[in-house]
C-alpha cells in the first residue's frame, strides 16, 4: 500500500536513499521493492510504549542524517521516533493530535481519496493522474530456488490459493468452497498450491482433506520470500482480501480477489490483471472481524461455480 509513495519520492529525489522503519517480518517484502535502500527494524509490538527503547532507536536514526520522514500510521507513538531523532521534515496526516511531533501535517479528505494507497501517495504532493501501481521483484532463479528448497516439482505453472486473512473470519471464503474449486481447477491435471502463514496451516489442512488430493497445503511451510517467489510463478492466484492478495497484485499475476466484509473501494488489488469477485450484498462491507448478522452470506453464498466462471480464459 505504501510503495507507490516510495515510487513518487524516488522520482522526486533520484539521488536520495529511502530507508523504511518497519517490523522485522516485513523486511523480506521491502527487499523486493526497488526503491528501498535499507530497512530499519521497528522492535516495538503494537501497544508497547517503551520510552527508553524508543529514545535509543531515535538516537540511531539521528546518526544517519535523514532530511525527511514520512509517517504513515496515524498513531501518536509512530511519530515519536522521527521527532526525537530531530529529522527536519516530519510529514504525515494529522492523526492523533500530532501538533508538535509532525511539522508538515496533512488533513485527510476521505471523499477525495477513498483508497488507502492514494492517501499514502498524496503525502508526496498533489496527485496528478493515476497513482503508480506497486511492483515487487522475483527472478526465475529465485522462483526455482524456492521450489527446490521446498521439494516442489518443476511442473507447469500452478494455481495458487491464499485461504488466510489475518483480520478475521468475515474475510475468509469457506474452506469447503476452496476445496470444491481446487477439485474443479485440478481436474485437468493443474497443480493447486495453498500458501499462507503458520496461522493458516489448519484451514489449509482442511482444504487439502476436503479436496481429496487436489490441493497441496504449503501454509506455514514457506518463508515470506518463498511465498513471494511461488506466487510469482503462478498462472492464477485466488485469494481472500489479505496481504498475499496484494503481493499477487504487485507481482502482476492474474488474480481473483474474493471480498466479503471488506471493501475493494478502500483496499483494492492494485493491478489491471486482478478481478474483484463479490456478491455486493446490502450489508457489505461491514468491516467486522465476524459477521454481525451471524450468517456470513457475503462469502457463504459466493459459490465455487461463480468463482470458476470468473477465471480468465
Amino acid at each position: 500500500m505504501m510503495q507507490p509513495l516510495l515510487t513518487r519520492l524516488r522520482s522526486q529525489r533520484p539521488d536520495g536513499d529511502i530507508h523504511v522503519l518497519a517490523p522485522a517480518w516485513g523486511a523480506p517484502l521491502l527487499a523486493r521493492m526497488a526503491e528501498v535502500a535499507a530497512v530499519i527494524e521497528n522492535p516495538f509490538a503494537h501497544g508497547v510504549f517503551d520510552w527508553a527503547g524508543r529514545r535509543a532507536l531515535a538516537r540511531r536514526v539521528a546518526s544517519d542524517g535523514f532530511s525527511a520522514a514520512y509517517v504513515l500510521p496515524n498513531s501518536w507513538k509512530s511519530a515519536l521516533i522521527p521527532f526525537l531523532a530531530g529529522i527536519p521534515r516530519r510529514i504525515g496526516y494529522h492523526g492523533e493530535a500530532r501538533y508538535v511531533l509532525l511539522n508538515e501535517r496533512h488533513r485527510l479528505d476521505e471523499s477525495a481519496l477513498p483508497r488507502l494507497v492514494d492517501r499514502y501517495a498524496a503525502l508526496a504532493g498533489p496527485l496528478e493522474g493515476n497513482t503508480p501501481p506497486p511492483r515487487l521483484s522475483s527472478t526465475p532463479e529465485q522462483q526455482r530456488a524456492a521450489r527446490g528448497a521446498l521439494g516442489l516439482p518443476e511442473t507447469a505453472a500452478p494455481v495458487v490459493f491464499c485461504p488466510g486473512a489475518e483480520y478475521g473470519p468475515a474475510k475468509r471464503w469457506p474452506a469447503r468452497h476452496f476445496a470444491a474449486l481446487a477439485q474443479k481447477v485440478g481436474a485437468g491435471g493443474t497443480a493447486v498450491w495453498l500458501i499462507g502463514s503458520a496461522r493458516d496451516r489448519e484451514v489449509g489442512d482442511e482444504i487439502a482433506r476436503l479436496a481429496d488430493g487436489a490441493a497441496l497445503n504449503l501454509c506455514g511451510r514457506t518463508s515470506l520470500e518463498q511465498a513471494i517467489d511461488l506466487i510469482a510463478g503462478a498462472r492464477l492466484v485466488v485469494s481472500n482480501d489479505s496481504g498475499l492478495m496484494h503481493v499477487a497484485a504487485a507481482l502482476d499475476r492474474p488474480l481473483l480477489a474474493l471480498y466479503g466484509s471488506s471493501s475493494p473501494g478502500y483496499t483494492p488489488p492494485l493491478s489491471p490483471r486482478a478481478k474483484v469477485v463479490s456478491l455486493n450484498l446490502d450489508c457489505s462491507p461491514c468491516f467486522k472481524r465476524e459477521c454481525p448478522l451471524g450468517h456470513l452470506r457475503c462469502l457463504e453464498n459466493l459459490t465455487p461455480e461463480q468463482v470458476l466462471a470468473a477465471i480468465p480464459r
